[in-house]
C-alpha cells in the first residue's frame, strides 16, 4: 500500500508540474507542445526532491542553484531528444547569446532561477497539503 501511495504521490506531483509547465510557456510565448508537460513533471520532481533527501535544511538560494542545474540538464537532453533527434522543434534557443546547442540559455536558465523559488513553495504546499508531510520551514542563507 505504501508503494501505491507514493506512486500515486509522484504522479500527482508530475502532473501538476507539468501541466504547469506547459501553461507557463502558452502564458509566455503564446504556444506549447505536449512534451512540454512531461519535461516540465520531471523537473518539477527532481526540484521538489532537492530537500527531501536530505537530514538538513537546505537553504533556499542553494535549492535555487541546484534547480537550475537540474533544469538546464533535463532541457538539454530532451532538448537533443525532441529537437535534435526526432526533429519537432518545439524550441531553439540558437539565436540567442550564451547558448549551447540552442536547447538551453543564460536567459533561460536566469528565468528557471527565479521559477524555481514557486516550484519549491508549490512542492513543499502540496506535499504538505494533500500529502500531510511536514510542515516546510526555509532559511534563505
Amino acid at each position: 500500500m505504501k508503494i501505491l501511495n507514493t506512486i500515486l504521490k509522484y504522479l500527482t506531483l508530475f502532473l501538476i508540474g507539468g501541466i504547469t509547465y506547459y501553461f507557463i510557456e502558452i502564458a509566455y510565448r503564446g504556444y506549447s507542445h505536449f512534451s512540454m508537460v512531461i519535461v516540465g513533471g520531471l523537473c518539477f520532481i527532481l526540484i521538489g526532491s532537492i530537500n527531501e533527501f536530505s537530514n538538513k535544511e537546505i537553504p533556499l538560494l542553494l535549492q535555487m542553484l541546484i534547480s537550475v542545474l537540474l533544469v538546464d540538464i533535463v532541457e538539454l537532453f530532451s532538448g537533443i531528444i525532441i529537437n535534435r533527434i526526432l526533429l519537432l522543434n518545439v524550441w531553439d534557443y540558437s539565436q540567442l547569446k550564451y547558448n549551447f546547442l540552442g536547447q538551453i540559455s543564460l536567459n533561460s536558465s536566469i528565468a528557471w532561477f527565479f521559477l524555481s523559488l514557486f516550484a519549491i513553495y508549490m512542492d513543499d504546499l502540496l506535499r504538505y497539503v494533500i500529502f500531510k508531510e511536514k510542515k516546510p520551514r526555509y532559511k534563505f542563507i
